[in-house]
C-alpha cells in the first residue's frame, strides 16, 4: 500500500485523507472545499489526482469533490445521494479496481441513510478503512442531522452498521474516519486522529453497550446542539457546490461610507479581529467572530447566508484564511472588507461603539452568563452564573435583568455574545477576560452541575 496522508482541519475537527495508489495515481477522501493542499500533497509525491471519494453527503462542511473533479479526479459517492453532477455512485458491496488496490464500498447506514464506509484492499487482504461518520475514535457520529423523527431509526441503523459490517473487520485493520476530535458531529475531544479496530472494541464506551437498546440510550442521549449551517450543507453538496478554484477572489476594499450602506440595505458585519481590538472600539451593531480555528463554525451558526458578507481585519491578519474558512461552510457572497479598518472608519468620523473587557474582578457586582456549552458547564462553572448556549443566544429578553459579565472558556463566545446582546439594545454587558480558564487558573473554584 502507498502512503496515506491525513489532512486535519482542526477547526471543524474533522480529516480527510489522500491514498498514493502505487501507480503514479492518487484518491481523495472526505475533501473539504479548498482543493489546494490535495493538489499540493500529490504535486509533491508526483501524483495525478484521479478519484475523490465521499462516504456521506456532508452537513458539516462544503465537499471539495466537485472542485477536484474540475482538475479531472472522477468522483465516488453513494448512488443513494444522487448527486447533482458528474459521478460514479456506488452501492453495498461495489468494488472498484484501482489498478492494484482495489476500493470496496460498505453501506453503512446511521450518522445518515446513504452512508458508505470504503475499504481499501490489496487483493483480498483490508489494508485500511475509511469509515466517514461510522466508527469514530472513541465515538460514532450523531444521528439526528436527517431530522428528530428519525433520529432513533437511525441510531439503530448504526448499531447494525457496526456489529454486522465494521466490527467483523480484521482487529488490526487501521480506521480513518472523517469526523475527528472536536467535531460537532459527536466525537471527543483529545483523541488521536485514527484508530484501529480492536483498539475501539477495547476502549469506545459506546461499543461497550450489551444490545441495541443501551446504545441507542447512550448515544441519543450524549447528543447536544450544533450549529444551525448544518441543516442547509447537505443539499448544498448535493447540487454541487460552486467551483471557485485554488485561488478565489481576494476580499473587495469598501471604503467607510460604502460599507455603511451596505450594512443599512441588508448586509451583515463581522468584525474578525482579537477581542481586545473589539473591545477598544467596533462598528455599531458589528458581530465579533474573532478569526481562529473555529471561525467558520460561529459564522455558520450565527451567521445568515443568504445576505452580503462585510468584515473587520487588522493589517496583519490572513484574509486567505478568512476566505478559505467562510468558504468552506457555505458562505459565497462575500462582498468585502473595511478598507483601512477601524483607523479609516474612525477618520471618516463614522460612529463608534466599545464593549467593557474586564479582568475577573471586573465582574463583581454582575449577574455573570456563561455562554459555553452545556457540557462545558456542567463540567464547572463560575458559582450561581446563568447559563445558555452562544448559539441559542437569540432573545435578551429571557436574560437576567440588571448589568451581565458575559464569560465563556477564554474570551472570544464572551464577545460574541456581548455583540449579539449589544446589537438587540443590552448596553450593560462587559467580557470577563481569560473566561473560566483564568478562574481556575487563579485557584477559584468552579462548581459542578449537580
Amino acid at each position: 500500500m502507498g502512503e496515506i496522508v491525513t489532512f486535519r482541519d482542526q477547526g471543524l475537527g474533522n480529516a480527510s485523507y489522500l491514498v498514493d495508489l502505487g501507480d503514479g495515481r492518487g484518491l481523495v477522501l472526505d475533501p473539504s472545499r479548498d482543493p489546494g493542499p490535495y493538489l499540493d500533497a500529490a504535486a509533491r509525491r508526483g501524483l495525478r489526482l484521479a478519484y475523490s471519494a465521499e462516504t456521506h453527503l456532508h452537513a458539516d462542511f462544503v465537499s471539495g469533490s466537485h472542485e477536484l473533479a474540475a482538475h479531472g479526479a472522477t468522483v465516488l459517492a453513494p448512488a443513494a445521494a444522487r448527486l447533482g453532477f458528474p459521478h460514479r455512485g456506488l452501492g453495498d458491496g461495489d468494488q472498484l479496481d484501482l489498478g492494484g488496490l482495489g476500493l470496496r464500498a460498505l453501506a453503512t447506514p446511521g450518522h445518515t441513510p446513504e452512508h458508505l464506509a470504503f475499504l481499501l484492499t490489496d487483493g483480498a487482504q483490508p489494508l485500511a478503512l475509511f469509515s466517514g461518520g461510522s466508527l469514530l475514535v472513541g465515538a460514532v457520529a450523531r444521528t439526528d442531522l436527517i431530522s428528530p423523527d428519525r433520529t432513533q431509526q437511525l441510531a439503530r441503523a448504526l448499531w447494525r452498521s457496526l456489529h454486522q459490517r465494521v466490527l467483523t473487520l480484521p482487529d488490526d485493520l487501521g480506521v480513518y474516519p472523517t469526523h475527528g476530535a472536536g467535531s460537532f458531529c459527536s466525537a471527543p475531544t483529545g483523541t488521536a486522529p485514527t484508530t484501529t479496530i480492536a483498539r475501539e472494541k477495547a476502549t469506545n464506551p459506546l461499543l461497550a453497550a450489551p444490545d441495541e437498546d443501551t446504545f441507542v440510550k447512550l448515544l441519543v442521549g450524549g447528543l447536544g446542539s450544533y450549529p444551525r449551517y448544518f441543516l442547509r450543507l447537505r443539499e448544498t453538496n448535493r447540487r454541487g457546490p460552486r467551483i471557485w478554484g485554488a485561488t478565489p477572489p481576494p476580499l473587495a476594499p469598501l471604503a467607510p461610507q460604502q460599507v455603511r450602506r451596505l450594512v443599512a440595505g441588508g448586509a451583515e458585519l463581522v468584525d474578525a479581529r482579537p477581542i481586545a481590538a473589539f473591545a477598544a472600539g467596533h462598528v455599531p451593531g458589528a458581530l465579533s467572530i474573532p478569526l481562529r480555528p473555529s471561525f467558520a463554525t460561529w459564522l455558520g451558526w450565527l451567521v445568515p447566508d443568504d445576505r452580503p458578507l462585510l468584515v473587520v481585519l487588522e493589517p496583519d491578519q490572513d484574509r486567505g484564511d478568512l476566505v478559505r474558512q467562510a468558504r468552506k461552510v457555505g458562505y459565497e457572497r462575500l462582498a468585502g472588507e473595511l478598507d483601512g479598518g477601524m483607523a479609516a472608519w474612525r477618520s471618516a468620523g463614522l460612529p463608534v461603539a466599545r464593549t467593557p473587557l474586564v479582568g475577573l474582578d471586573g465582574a463583581e457586582g454582575r449577574r455573570v452568563l456563561d455562554v459555553r456549552q452545556d457540557a462545558e458547564f456542567a463540567a464547572g462553572h463560575i458559582p450561581g452564573a446563568a447559563h445558555v448556549e452562544l448559539g441559542a443566544l437569540t432573545d435578551p429578553a429571557d436574560l437576567p435583568a440588571g448589568p451581565l459579565a458575559v464569560i465563556c472558556g477564554h474570551g472570544e463566545r464572551a464577545m460574541t455574545a456581548a455583540s449579539l446582546l449589544q446589537r438587540a439594545g443590552r448596553h450593560d454587558v462587559t467580557v470577563v477576560d481569560g473566561g473560566t480558564s483564568a478562574w481556575a487558573d487563579a485557584g477559584r473554584r468552579l462548581e459542578p452541575q449537580r
